[in-house]
């Protein structure tokens, strides 16, 4: 059984206050994310369920994989969706020392930069560990640390499907920040998932929106 928590307990909000982990909204508003991509099959069943739906996603991508796939990134910006940094070689910023991590991550948006003309401002470290000083630097570089809310686990393949749909429904509210992951390992799990949390959320009437600041 995998003990990470689908609800972030307000106890690590509350230690790292400088990071987003939901957005102040009082409307029926969920911030989907994506975590890993983009990835040949994957990310495309993503963007096509998203457009059944008329939402709108923010995609944490690895830059290697940019590097491989520019056409399947271009797409998810074509199609409207917000990027966000996810490093280049999704390294695990407690075991990487802070020059090599910043470097990773520069690396990245420039890789963004070179297929789209754009930068993006949102950051979300792998794994979710990120040392206190990677993070003061990246903030001091005009990054927004993306962390969550809500996670569905859905890399995990000991739990099923219909759990990690009850990791996101039994925990997600307006402004919640949802974890999906648009790569092989989760695929099955995310493919359950995200089409019924879609459903379930627009039948309440919300809708689903890119982070933005």
């Amino acid at each position: 059984m995998n003990l990470l928590s689908a609800k972030l307990p307000p106890l690590v909000k509350s230690i790292f206050p400088n990071y987003v982990w939901e957005m102040e909204t009082t409307e029926k508003v969920l911030y989907l994310t994506f975590d890993d991509g983009p990835t040949p099959d994957v990310t495309p069943w993503v963007l096509e369920t998203l457009k059944q739906y008329d939402a709108r996603a923010t995609f944490f991508c690895i830059g290697h994989n940019i590097e491989k796939h520019p056409d399947i990134f271009n797409q998810i910006v074509n199609e409207g969706h917000q990027i966000g940094n996810h490093t280049f070689n999704h390294l695990k910023g407690w075991k990487t020392d802070l020059d090599t991590y910043i470097s990773n991550a520069v690396k990245t948006e420039r890789e963004i930069e070179k297929h789209t003309n754009l930068s993006s401002n949102l950051f979300r470290p792998p794994y979710g560990r990120i040392k206190k000083k990677q993070g003061m630097q990246l903030i001091d570089m005009g990054y927004h640390i993306i962390m969550w809310s809500v996670i569905s686990i859905d890399w995990d393949k000991t739990v099923c499907g219909e759990t990690c749909l009850k990791n996101v429904t039994n925990n997600a509210k307006e402004g919640s920040i949802v974890v999906f992951h648009d790569s092989i390992k989760a695929s099955k799990n995310m493919k359950y998932a995200l089409p019924r949390t879609l459903e379930y959320y627009r039948d309440l009437g919300f809708s689903f929106k890119a982070i933005s600041f």
